[in-house]
């Protein structure tokens, strides 16, 4: 281990200042040097410098009963900005969040995926009117990212495979060459299980199903997404659930793609919302699609449960429509599959299913700054 010098200590004072007030929302100088055991001095210098590189702010008094009244510091969450972009076939949903992952805007556009550099360009230039109708400054924006229904490069400079709406091989140089900011493809599915990951700190090992019109996975270990040798970790959606059974946009068969997504329950011209509506209702067709749909779900989870015994959350399209009862014959059915039945709930709907998926593409740049700090 080489010597720590002492620019690595002010380094390290700098970001110990940042975070405690990032974690503990409102400090006086005061507080900050009784919590971190530093001096006056120390303290009162690093917050200048956090002050005038715009990362806190003075934040009012704190109350008192005697003497002056102690200058209150805060964090300021704007002075980064995350965006998100979520590409699907007919729409683009363009949002950002602050450096407290709080969305601050949003904005849908209708617009039918083709793989030509006309269509790129128009997805960046609602990106850039975005930004600019926000009011954000361009010292703000920490970087783009596009979450797509595909596996993508580590670095997220290209899809690997999107075979859902033809786009393996597509480099991310076709929307950065029309912005001016940092950008990145991720895969949606890892977005959605980095949104979960934001909410819920304590969330250390389970596996993610990002059940929308097409299904994603993500498997969390000690609290980071696993993406494996070669960038496909996760990638549950293609395990066989029933051999020779239903064909795949993969080119396989029977994958839990067709089984499990929203695609697999509703018909072709039907939305969630009516399958849903209908199946309140007591519709008897609805009943039977939906409890054979468990079926197949129950056993995808079982076997997902078998290899990591841990949490599995439901998320995507279909978790806010799913209710308490609906979970209780899930769990009923997967313990009646398995060798080792639980004594205790396992499969939870995701807490943050609204929006998880262009949250955590905008957080992936969030993130990244603050670890810089």
């Amino acid at each position: 281990m080489g010597n720590i010098t002492l620019t690595d200590i002010k380094k390290n004072n700098y970001s110990l200042i940042y975070n405690l007030l990032y974690e503990q929302e409102k400090l006086s100088k005061q507080e900050i040097a009784n919590q971190l055991h530093l001096s006056l001095p120390t303290v009162t210098q690093n917050l200048v410098a956090l002050e005038e590189a715009g990362l806190i702010e003075k934040g009012g008094q704190f109350e008192s009963q005697v003497g002056r009244r102690a200058v209150a510091y805060t964090v300021c969450p704007q002075a980064g900005i995350g965006v998100g972009v979520e590409i699907l076939k007919k729409q683009v949903r363009i949002l950002a969040v602050d450096l407290k992952g709080q969305i601050c805007g949003c904005v849908e556009h209708k617009l039918l995926y083709r793989n030509d550099d006309a269509y790129y360009k128009e997805t960046a230039d609602f990106v850039s009117a975005f930004i600019r109708d926000s009011g954000f400054e361009e010292g703000q924006v920490l970087g783009i990212g596009f979450a797509v229904q595909g596996l993508t490069t580590a670095d997220g400079q290209e899809i690997i495979f999107g075979k859902t709406l033809g786009y393996t091989g597509l480099k991310i140089t076709a929307l950065s060459g029309h912005l001016k900011y940092p950008c990145m493809f991720l895969h949606d599915a890892k977005c959605a299980a980095a949104t979960e990951l934001w909410n819920r700190r304590d969330l250390t090992d389970a596996i993610y199903l990002s059940i929308g019109k097409h299904l994603g996975g993500a498997v969390i270990i000690g609290g980071q997404t696993v993406m494996g040798k070669q960038n496909h970790g996760g990638a549950v959606e293609h395990m066989t659930l029933i051999p020779g059974g239903r064909p795949c946009y993969c080119g396989k068969s029977g994958c839990m793609e067709t089984y499990c997504s929203v695609n697999a329950l509703i018909h072709e011209e039907e939305t969630l919302e009516e399958f849903f509506t209908g199946l309140r209702d007591g519709e008897e067709e609805k009943k039977r699609r939906f409890d054979e749909y468990l079926d197949h779900l129950s056993t995808a989870v079982n076997n997902l449960h078998m290899v990591m015994d841990c949490d599995v959350i439901l998320g995507g399209h279909m978790a806010p429509y799913l209710t308490r009862a609906d979970m209780d014959i899930l769990h009923e059915k997967v313990w009646e599959r398995s060798a080792f039945p639980d004594e205790e709930d396992f499969i939870f709907l995701s807490e943050t299913a609204r929006d998880s998926v262009p949250v955590g593409a905008a957080l992936e740049f969030v993130r990244g700054f603050l670890d810089g700090i």
